[in-house]
């Protein structure tokens, strides 16, 4: 029965606590992203307000990304994600309970998703940086793959969760579930041998330095390495060029031609299975060149604009998407290990928090150019072209000597 386990579960308990609080919490995210916009029409607001109330979520992300960055640098990682939950928590509740009296509005549900917004944007860089720190360097990328596969499954199961949850409860319900999960995973982080974290921050920077020396300590450890910086500008052509085909495009061309949300389901579903799948492969198989297999991969997933637009039916695109869903998840998880392997444990924070702006922070842009090329050329050929320019991109990186012979390891001698 053990060996149906994954081997980082069996071998790294402070692992199995960060994993077990963060399982659930998956969940509970990707439900209440479902039922956000439930609550905002459910007090009154309009699709207008829904879009605020998106927007004011998301923006501290982007405002916050690089300084948060810096302080998971300096500070106590554990106590930040802590932190960082323990904030999230208190946002859901206070929404949960106010939807359940009727108190709810929508100012009131856009500064508390604000809030909780700014918490996400400390925690991103702060858990990439804390999970070399319990999980010894072999089990890395398997840590990586199952943390990856936890939100294939949230995405895939999170929707369902949040609709039962909606028709039992009303969105209020939602959000009291999210708030459930933020006090398992505290209650999980709280268990972490502090031990076991000292060794990340005993180089760490120094809390004489101040914040733009710090900030730009971070930029100069990116820019010494030609394979990061390939890859920045890889993940911000997919979040500009690609992500807007699967937000807003895809859904519009699904309602027009593939028969609406009965269509779009079956193929966000087959790319939800192929990620699934792109987890479970990287939990068995270790690349040589991780980062070589990561930006083929980043090739593959650049296709996703031009197979949704390509006008095949439902069933072929779907079967395309879960090839598209192994790659990108792929991408990902081999890109974050191959960061966790290489940057040191002093700059890891930092380094991660330019890969969380530009592959979270530019997809406004990438919405706002994907709707202009469809007012000029038409949906179908806008989505074509920014796959089209997207695949280029991806060539581009994998192009780069430093990217494909980028070895396994734990340190970089040579930063160039």
């Amino acid at each position: 029965m053990t060996r149906l386990v994954p081997a980082v579960l069996r071998d790294e308990p402070q692992y199995r606590l960060l994993f077990a609080g963060q399982l659930l919490s998956i969940f509970g995210d990707r439900v209440s992203m479902l039922v956000l916009p439930f609550a905002v029409l459910a007090v009154g607001g309009t699709v207008t307000g829904v879009v605020a109330v998106s927007v004011a979520q998301f923006l501290p992300f982007v405002v916050l990304a690089l300084p948060a960055g810096v302080w998971a640098d300096r500070f106590d990682r554990k106590r930040i994600v802590i932190a960082s939950d323990a904030v999230r928590m208190v946002t859901q509740a206070t929404a949960a309970a106010t939807l359940f009296t009727g108190t709810a509005t929508v100012p009131l549900l856009a500064a508390l998703a604000a809030l909780y917004g700014a918490a996400d944007a400390f925690f991103s860089p702060a858990i990439t940086a804390l999970v070399p720190a319990i999980v010894s360097p072999r089990n890395l990328q398997p840590a990586n793959a199952l943390r990856g596969l936890t939100f294939s499954l949230g995405s895939v199961l999170g929707p369902a969760i949040g609709g039962v949850l909606v028709a039992l409860l009303g969105p209020g319900g939602g959000f009291a579930f999210d708030a459930a999960t933020f006090v398992v995973s505290v209650a999980c982080l709280l268990r972490l041998r502090p031990a076991v974290l000292d060794a990340a921050l005993e180089t760490a920077t120094p809390m004489t330095e101040r914040f733009l020396p710090s900030l730009a300590r971070g930029w100069r450890e990116v820019v010494s390495r030609r394979w990061v910086l390939a890859f920045l500008a890889g993940w911000t052509g997919y979040s500009v060029l690609v992500l807007p085909s699967i937000f807003a495009l895809g859904p519009a061309l699904a309602a027009r031609d593939y028969g609406g949300a009965p269509g779009w389901a079956i193929i966000t579903a087959g790319y939800g299975i192929g990620s699934v799948l792109g987890d479970l492969i990287l939990l068995a198989w270790r690349p040589r060149f991780a980062l070589r297999i990561g930006a083929l991969a980043l090739v593959g997933a650049s296709c996703q604009a031009a197979i949704i637009g390509s006008g095949m039916g439902v069933w072929p695109i779907a079967g395309l998407e879960l090839v598209a869903g192994i790659c990108v998840t792929g991408c990902f998880t081999l890109w974050e290990t191959s960061l966790q392997e290489h940057i040191p444990a002093a700059q890891l924070a930092r380094v991660s928090s330019y890969d969380y702006l530009t592959s979270t922070g530019f997809i406004p842009l990438g919405t706002l150019l994907g709707g202009a090329l469809t007012a000029a050329l038409g949906l179908q050929p806008a989505m074509v072209l920014m796959s089209a320019v997207g695949v280029c991109t991806a060539l581009g990186v994998l192009a780069v000597p430093a990217v494909r012979a980028l070895p396994r390891g734990v340190t970089d001698p040579d930063p160039a």
